[in-house]
């Protein structure tokens, strides 16, 4: 087995040539090739020079973490084990990134609520892991089927979080993600979410580039915290927690970190613009009236619905967030320049996504916002559902 002490200038330890991310994502020659999610993510890992990642058990991420597993076998990944349960998981993977270590893990629904306190400490101590978020349901009666309300809970942990709608974007959103979250002045956690079985488990066509190619190691000593040191905030927070003093130090101190994580996060902007080729995705009538706001798959099933609707004479867009932390309010403002109704289908029932847009919107644009539909537990989301709200918003009464 190949061992990270083989690295070179030119060459990682598993001997693959070392490239630039922008060669990896715009210029290195592409294959196609027939893949699922889980699938086309061992192959985003193998390219990236990952130095650990640790894993425990749960649908639908099983199939994704077993797979990078194999990547270890095989010497693509420094080093890889197995959790006690997703607390001890997250616990673990802070360690190995405060260590220096470029570090990726994978977890969904449960998994997600079990290791929740940890996210918000990932932030706080400022490491650039990678965490593939493959959403599920949470809620009772049991459900292993897609619906992504979990991502609700993530929202203000303080990392950034990006939402791919098929496998492509998985590939080259999970590549990305480690560069963004790398840079000196970002450097917190980053969360690719995807949504289960709709994305993790379909074979779709994918273009990849050459395997023997892949990414710059990571550089810890770039980034703006020395690995373990004890002696400097946030690592000497840890040791000496000052900070649970009553005095108004403690209260600066934490607050202030608070707001430099979410500066941090609003700095990843332009990287994330370049990397992901834009914040959102347009498609459909750019003179149109009605647009859908989506994330994720869901993105898939309005385009559907615009099809469907452009038969029948309406104009409308299709307006796919791909961040959501940070939100692109400025170019979702752009993108509905001249419509004058919204609609934002989700795999959810609580409508978080409607949420954020109707805050990020609030004063700055007159178009109506109509939540919906809704669908969760693993439920299909036909173009039907959707064009039946459309259809009930522009002729009311009458339907579809």
């Amino acid at each position: 087995m190949s061992k990270i002490t083989d690295m070179t200038a030119t060459h990682n330890w598993s001997g693959q040539k070392l490239v630039s991310a922008d060669y990896m994502l715009f210029d290195a020659p592409r294959e196609k090739h027939f893949m699922t999610g889980s699938e086309v993510l061992k192959e985003a890992v193998k390219r990236c020079t990952v130095d650990a990642s640790v894993s425990y058990p749960i649908t639908p991420q099983s199939e994704a973490a077993h797979l990078i597993g194999e990547l270890w076998a095989e010497g693509y990944v420094g080093t890889y084990f197995r959790g006690e349960n997703e607390f001890g998981v997250m616990s673990e993977v802070a360690g190995c990134a405060m260590a220096g270590a470029r570090t990726i893990t994978t977890t969904s629904g449960p998994g997600t609520l079990r290791a929740m306190e940890n996210f918000a400490q990932w932030s706080g101590t400022r490491i650039a892991c990678q965490l593939i978020l493959m959403a599920r349901g949470i809620n009772s009666p049991l459900t292993i089927q897609p619906d992504n309300l979990e991502v609700s809970y993530m929202l203000e942990t303080g990392c950034m979080i990006w939402y791919a709608e098929n496998v492509q974007e998985l590939f080259d959103m999970s590549i990305a993600a480690f560069i963004v979250a790398e840079k000196p002045d970002v450097h917190v956690p980053i969360i690719t979410v995807v949504d289960g079985f709709f994305v993790s488990h379909t074979r779709e066509a994918v273009m990849l580039p050459a395997d023997d190619i892949a990414l710059f190691p990571y550089e810890p000593y770039k980034s703006p915290l020395p690995p373990i040191d004890s002696e400097t905030p946030p690592g000497r927070f840890l040791r000496d927690p000052f900070v649970m003093k009553s005095n108004y130090i403690s209260y600066a101190t934490h607050a202030s970190w608070q707001w430099e994580i979410r500066s941090a996060v609003e700095r990843s902007r332009p990287y994330a613009k370049h990397f992901l080729n834009g914040l959102v995705h347009v498609t459909g009538d750019a003179d149109a009236e009605i647009a859908f706001v989506t994330c994720g798959t869901a993105s898939h099933q309005a385009k559907e619905a615009h099809r469907e609707l452009t038969k029948l004479g309406i104009k409308t867009k299709v307006i796919k967030l791909r961040t959501i932390r940070p939100f692109p309010t400025e170019e979702l403002l752009e993108a509905l320049e001249g419509v004058k109704n919204i609609f934002v289908p989700e795999f959810n029932v609580v409508g978080w996504l409607e949420k954020e847009v109707k805050t990020a919107l609030y004063k700055k644009c007159d178009a109506d916002i109509v939540g919906g539909p809704r669908v969760a537990g693993g439920m299909s989301m036909p173009a039907e559902a959707i064009i039946q709200e459309v259809m009930e918003k522009i002729n009311p009464g009458k339907g579809a």
